[in-house]
């Protein structure tokens, strides 16, 4: 073989020690391994050729006190660094390798509702709007009414039992409410009524007469015996319940008992209307 097959065959050598010098530096010492092999039971001792060999690799190994050797063999089971660096992994930016974007998605179920949060505070007053259309009109105003007035032209004297003034003229009657014929105020309309009553005394007669609710006695129309007649007035309000009585009643004869009339001239009046209706505020 020539001086150039050397050369080849040097440099091959070379090659095949580098590259198993760097497999054996990527071989992981695990320790577990090696407390799994003292754990078990011994080995059968190797031949006579592999005790010789230890003989001569201690003979040679130096001393502790002595420095290593500049260059040595390192055996794959020798613990210590690996004679060759690791070679770093590159990093790669993966934000880089953006892709295009998506189409969108379905939209997800709704969440739970929260709790109540607590109110805020007022806004500011906001500005004022435009005036709005005119509505509709509304329902006509329900006015409620009663009123009458009537008179009498008969003079009218006591008897041993009370009795109801009954009136003969009648001047204004609203609706019918006051009843001519029984000479009482029947109240359809509930509310606050004025009651006016006027009546002629007789003289050398007392005048006595009361103005009645139902059956109680509400106000007293008195005059006593004088020498001449006079005119005599009592008025009142009366706040009335639907169904409610007004009427006026003449005293019993304990002592003689006139009111005075005539059929030219009415002398006797007897009037009332509602003031205010019981659902107005």
């Amino acid at each position: 073989m020539g001086s150039h097959g050397q050369g080849l065959l040097l440099v091959y050598c070379l090659l095949l020690a580098f590259a198993s010098g760097l497999v054996l530096s990527r071989v992981p010492h695990v320790q577990g391994d090696q407390q799994e092999w003292e754990g078990t039971e011994e080995l059968p001792s190797p031949p006579d050729h592999a005790e010789r060999a230890e003989e001569q690799h201690e003979k040679y190994r130096p001393s502790q006190d002595q420095g290593l050797p500049a260059s040595r063999c390192l055996r794959c089971c020798d613990p210590g660094t690996s004679m060759y660096p690791a070679t770093a992994v590159p990093q790669i930016n993966i934000t880089i390798l953006k892709g295009e974007k998506g189409d969108r998605g379905d939209r997800g179920l709704q969440g739970k509702y929260g709790k109540t949060g607590s109110a805020g505070a007022r806004g500011h007053t906001g500005p004022k709007g435009q005036k709005g259309s005119m509505g509709a009109p509304g329902e006509r105003c329900k006015s409620h009414y009663a009123a009458f007035s009537v008179g009498r032209k008969k003079p009218m004297h006591s008897n041993h039992y009370y009795q109801t003034v009954i009136f003969d003229t009648e001047f204004v009657n609203l609706y019918g409410h006051f009843n001519m014929f029984t000479g009482k105020f029947y109240c359809y309309v509930p509310g606050i009524y004025f009651f006016s009553l006027n009546v002629h005394t007789w003289n050398q007669k007392e005048t006595y007469l009361h103005i009645m609710k139902n059956e109680e006695e509400v106000v007293i129309l008195f005059a006593q015996v004088g020498d001449r007649s006079i005119m005599q007035s009592q008025s009142l309000m009366l706040e009335l319940r639907e169904q409610d009585q007004v009427w006026v009643r003449l005293y019993k004869g304990e002592r003689e008992n006139a009111i005075f009339s005539e059929e030219l001239d009415t002398y006797i009046t007897f009037s009332g209307y509602l003031v205010k209706h019981a659902t107005e505020p």
